[in-house]
């Protein structure tokens, strides 16, 4: 699939192939396109960007019943944002002109754990590694607590939500060609959250 997609017809096939995928269904395309290596040695056109969690449990091929060729996916720990995402996310949409974009947190996160019991006991991480990424879930977890989340598995749901929400924003109004495409080339910027339990992704806004 070509990525002369639409935003909306991408996210329309995002929302099909979950539902397969949340159902236990394996559509046979998708396992075909795993078996068709050849054809993508040359070129490809993913028809949607995904920025996600390095997390184990949530890679997005499968969530989404996709396969080879069809996603171009950037993870990192807890689907934060920095210089080296913004520029892969800028490359995919430059290059292949494809017009979704989808910053896709998930439940459970350790991530959001981590970050929580850094601000819980005011400890520091233990790098500077650990510490890039703590800083940049921060701030959705302090905005959580502050919202009046009364226990830890609330906070950490709200934080989840909010570090996507702060992620797409920052992704929309942190670059100069990413705005152009928003305004003039039809790019569209979401946020999605990954169930582990049900399997479901929820789109955000």
């Amino acid at each position: 699939m070509a990525a002369n997609l639409n935003a909306l017809e991408a996210l329309d096939r995002l929302r099909a192939g979950n539902a397969r995928f949340a159902s236990h269904v394996i559509s046979i395309d998708s396992l075909a396109r795993h078996l068709d290596r050849a054809a993508l040695i040359r070129e490809h056109s993913p028809f949607a960007i995904l920025l996600g969690c390095s997390d184990s449990r949530a890679p997005a091929e499968l969530v989404f019943d996709l396969g080879l060729g069809d996603l171009f996916v950037i993870r990192v720990a807890g689907n934060v944002v920095s210089p080296s995402q913004v520029g892969s996310v800028e490359f995919a949409a430059q290059r292949f002109g494809t017009r979704l974009v989808v910053v896709m947190g998930h439940t459970l996160c350790g991530a959001i754990d981590a970050t929580l019991e850094a601000v819980e006991q005011d400890l520091p991480p233990a790098s500077d590694g650990l510490m890039s990424i703590v800083e940049r879930v921060r701030p959705a977890v302090e905005a959580a607590r502050l919202a009046g989340a009364t226990d830890r598995a609330a906070v950490a749901r709200a934080a989840s939500r909010i570090n996507v929400t702060m992620a797409v924003e920052h992704l929309r109004h942190g670059s100069p060609l990413l705005e152009r495409l928003i305004s003039h080339e039809g790019l569209m910027v979401i946020g999605a959250e990954y169930d582990l339990e049900t399997g479901k992704v929820a789109f955000l806004g």
